[in-house]
């Protein structure tokens, strides 16, 4: 007999589209301080389920509850705190320079400010960073000149990169924050690359990358992951899932691993 069955081509459809409002009430979020904080050199297998989990601190009375707090000081807090709200206050006074035409282009950084301030803390100098237009809250929670950023911005004649690169891709060694890329990903096999340069130097810096959620289609996501599992490299890799793909849904970028931390796990990467 012939099965007559016919096969399908399965074509994911973004939840939701621009403009419309977001659904997440499919996420689980666990109880505020429930799940376990790992040792830092523990192996995927034993945290396989942490990378199915959202690691919950605060809870509804905006306490700071569970093995993930009480290790930040009220200074440090306050810091932090200080530090996130400069960055949004820059971020308002750049977009309606851009909205006015001073300026050709601009990258908000609404609503991921404790992403990339609050990381930056707990790097060491040194420590160098690989990452999107995103994240400079990198440069303003390691003390960056705020002026300088503007004067690259505005592609000046005090522009530190002498207007060899579009406003809001920084550089700067000296604070760990490696040139932006245009093209999407290559921040990533980059990072994984100076880890293992760090590594075979016997150093003691590691690097971080940075990707958001719809970058993470791109071939050069997957080589990083290669990469950085089969040397072990010492390197933190971010996925920034900011729900605002301007490149591929998450539909299609996340594949069926369910989560983005997920994907870590069948290259032996710890994931949360």
């Amino acid at each position: 007999m012939v099965d007559s069955a016919r096969l399908s081509l399965h074509v994911p459809e973004p939840a939701v589209r621009p403009g419309g409002q977001p659904d997440f009430s499919n996420v689980k979020i666990a109880k505020a301080g429930s799940v376990p904080r790992p040792e830092v050199d523990v192996a995927s297998e034993d945290i396989r389920d942490l990378a199915y989990s959202i690691i919950r601190v605060l809870n509804r009375e905006g306490e700071a509850v569970g093995p993930w707090a009480g290790s930040l000081s009220d200074e440090a807090l306050l810091t932090g705190l200080r530090d996130m709200m400069k960055l949004r206050a820059f971020d308002a006074r750049m977009l309606m320079a851009q909205r006015q035409g001073k300026t050709s282009f601009y990258m908000q950084h609404l609503g991921e400010e404790a992403v990339s301030c609050a990381f930056r803390k707990a790097l060491e100098k040194g420590d160098m960073n690989f990452p999107t237009y995103r994240q400079a809250g990198l440069l303003i929670a390691d003390d960056y000149p705020m002026v300088e950023m503007m004067n690259q911005i505005y592609s000046n004649e005090s522009d530190p990169l002498r207007g060899r690169q579009l406003p809001i891709m920084y550089s700067s060694k000296e604070h760990g924050f490696f040139t932006i890329s245009g093209n999407l990903a290559t921040q990533y096999v980059q990072a994984v690359g100076w880890a293992m340069a760090s590594a075979i130097k016997n150093d003691s810096r590691i690097a971080a990358a940075w990707i958001g959620d719809g970058s993470t289609a791109e071939s050069d996501f997957h080589s990083a992951l290669v990469f950085a599992s089969t040397y072990k490299a010492p390197v933190i890799l971010n996925i920034v899932n900011n729900q605002w793909a301007i490149s591929t849904f998450q539909g299609i970028a996340r594949g069926g691993s369910g989560t983005f931390a997920a994907r870590g796990l069948g290259f032996g990467v710890p994931a949360l």
